[in-house]
């Protein structure tokens, strides 16, 4: 199998993320802050430890207990959006954000009369600073996606940081597509909030992710419930972490979670990048040489490991299917819930093919799916009218 989807989900984890999932069912079980005998405990030890690995990861400052646990980064999102924002703020995204920014403001746009103002962008990842500053004014939040899952491009999160904090703006990066895969880190560029999930390049079982905030930035709680703490309280405790984690966590996942953050400190996440992105270039020159395919994501060569492409004679829903039934590539067809990402490309219609490269990725699944593609499109090319 060539495994080149993951931007998605990393499908193929270190043997020791299973390991330590199998080992806290098998030894562990207890959840974290619900009990005081020895499970417990190591339950909640495990879950310490998880919080500053994540912040040695992405270089988040300060007390690791700012780091909340969710679900995924959809989670960690809607948390900080409905939580810092009120009735009639602006909010400024762009549009590469992914759905789980879209159809919160959306929504938010609708119950709290919330007004959605959407960036300047140009299909290769660049902004309209100057427009961008404008647009801050007055606004109460900015939504940064670290990298584009779409085009792989580093969007310039340091500068629109710099014009959101000048006016006073809160800064919420998306750190789904950048966390355990670059090693420039969001808390460098003056950032108050970080949503991330754990099962892209953090290597972590789904349903593990959490969300950074910056000690003073005052989060309401998207969910209410039980933290094991503080019980007699009708309120959310006002410290962190419970004051936004409720209900029991997803600690076997956060056992994986640790054990994947340890592998990717242990290579380097500077390491592990700079060989995503030999690889991405390697796939990017044999993708572009291939009769009748558009490459649609631009060079990039220190963002994301992502090469976008678009064929002339195939759907990407049935180059996909093809590359996954005769040559086993495995990839991602569709509008990889970007749609805006897809309107400025001109393919919110049709979609786009996605090859996303990650730590076990290796030459021989670029040459296979440069192969795939060319031999397909070649054949299809051949016997369809319109091509010669």
């Amino acid at each position: 199998m060539h495994y080149l989807d993951y931007a998605a989900t990393s499908a193929i984890r270190p043997e020791a993320v299973a390991a330590a999932v199998h080992h806290f069912l098998t030894d562990v079980g207890a959840s974290p802050g619900r009990g005081g005998h020895r499970r417990s405990i190591e339950s909640g030890r495990i879950a310490f430890r998880c919080r500053r690995r994540l912040a040695r990861v992405m270089g988040l400052p300060g007390n690791p207990g700012q780091i909340t646990f969710m679900l995924n980064a959809t989670h960690a999102l809607n948390t900080a959006i409905h939580g810092v924002t009120r009735t009639g703020d602006a909010v400024v995204i762009s549009p590469f954000d992914h759905n789980a920014v879209l159809r919160p403001v959306h929504a938010l746009s609708r119950s709290r009369d919330i007004e959605v103002r959407m960036l300047e962008a140009a299909g290769d990842g660049s902004f309209d600073l100057d427009a961008a500053a404008t647009m801050l004014e007055g606004a109460r939040l900015l939504v940064v996606n670290a990298i584009s899952n779409v085009l792989g491009s580093r969007l310039p999160l340091a500068e629109l940081s710099k014009l959101a904090r000048e006016r006073g703006v809160l800064v919420l990066v998306d750190a789904a597509q950048s966390a355990g895969h670059l090693a420039d880190h969001p808390g460098d560029c003056d950032v108050d909030l970080v949503a991330f999930t754990g099962h892209k390049g953090l290597l972590g079982p789904q349903g593990t992710g959490g969300l950074w905030v910056r000690e003073g930035v005052e989060v309401e709680p998207f969910c209410t419930g039980g933290t094991g703490g503080d019980s007699a309280l009708r309120e959310m405790p006002p410290v962190y972490p419970d004051h936004l984690e409720a209900g029991t966590p997803n600690a076997p996942g956060l056992a994986g979670l640790l054990a994947g953050c340890d592998f990717v400190l242990e290579r380097g996440v500077e390491a592990l990048h700079t060989e995503e992105c030999r690889l991405k270039a390697r796939l990017r020159e044999g993708l572009d040489s291939v009769k009748g395919v558009r490459v649609v994501s631009p060079p990039d060569p220190q963002g994301g490991a992502v090469v976008t492409i678009v064929a002339d004679a195939m759907t990407p829903s049935e180059l996909a299917d093809e590359l996954e039934k005769g040559w086993d590539v495995l990839c991602r067809a569709g509008l990889h819930c970007a749609p805006e990402a897809h309107r400025l490309l001109g393919t919110l219609e049709t979609g786009a093919l996605r090859f996303s490269l990650g730590w076990n990725s290796t030459e021989d699944d670029v040459d296979r799916a440069i192969a795939g593609v060319d031999a397909i499109l070649s054949r299809t090319m051949a016997t369809a009218p319109g091509f010669d």
